[in-house]
């Protein structure tokens, strides 16, 4: 059983940053492709960024490119998302995942998911 353990979420102002975790229990975390999802109130979850198992190769969905960026350190089983200039509407629920397709951004091929950490950008 994996455990993904998200924090870093919180409050900020718009134009502001943070910057999430996810550090993952699983011993061949190394061997797995990561991603970040979201979720608002009201609506569905959607992509946000994922890196392969290496970290050499990422990808991000539209509206944050650019803004975000994904990275991982293998040593310490952990992921990040560095959020800079953030805006109101990328208030939601963050989660990350695990799974072993290569940079996928469909929730579907994710076999193991955090529980979540809440970022609130104000205007």
């Amino acid at each position: 059983q994996v455990q993904l353990v998200e924090s870093g979420g919180g409050l900020v102002q718009a134009g502001g940053s943070l910057r999430l975790s996810c550090a993952a229990s699983e011993r061949t975390f190394s061997t797995d492709n990561m991603g970040w999802f979201r979720q608002a109130p009201g609506k569905e979850r959607e992509f946000v960024a994922t890196i392969s198992w290496s970290g050499g190769n990422t990808y991000y969905a539209r509206s944050v490119r650019g803004r975000f960026t994904i990275s991982r350190d293998n040593a310490k089983n952990t992921v990040y998302l560095q959020m800079n200039s953030l805006k109101p509407e990328d208030t939601a629920v963050y989660y990350c995942a695990a799974g072993s397709s290569y940079l996928s951004s469909r929730g579907a091929e994710y076999d193991y998911w955090g529980q979540g950490t809440q970022v609130t950008v104000s205007s």
